[in-house]
């Protein structure tokens, strides 16, 4: 599928675009019914593909870190941080600075904070 001269997967791009969108960071089902947004569904097909393609998926990650909504950038460190624990805690450091704000959501717990605020937490958290 990532074959030398082959076109990248049309499931990761759409993915990657779907991440670099993202409005809310949230991991699991959100509200009373407990729906999965689009970007957590695209934040879990970038997940499977990167358990068979790091590299590729790789690439996406860097450039979603800079040029991603705020949101994009907590997943892309969170998916960098699986594929390559050292990168991800580069990456959470970095992020520590960023004012941005970010929506995010855990079951029906809404919450806003800066994506600093929570790289600094996934930091000591590690």
């Amino acid at each position: 599928m990532f074959g030398i001269g082959r076109k990248k997967d049309p499931e990761l791009t759409a993915a990657v675009t779907a991440l670099a969108e993202a409005g809310r960071v949230a991991f699991g089902g959100v509200g009373i019914a407990g729906a999965t947004l689009p970007e957590t569904e695209a934040y879990q097909r970038v997940a499977a593909i990167a358990a068979d393609h790091p590299d590729e998926v790789r690439g996406q990650l860097d450039r979603l870190l800079t040029t991603g909504s705020p949101a994009a950038r907590v997943y892309a460190a969170t998916l960098l941080e699986q594929l390559d624990p050292a990168a991800g805690r580069t990456a959470w450091t970095r992020l520590r600075s960023d004012p941005a704000e970010v929506d995010t959501a855990v079951g029906c717990v809404l919450d806003r904070t800066t994506v600093g605020e929570y790289a600094a937490r996934r930091l000591d958290d590690s």
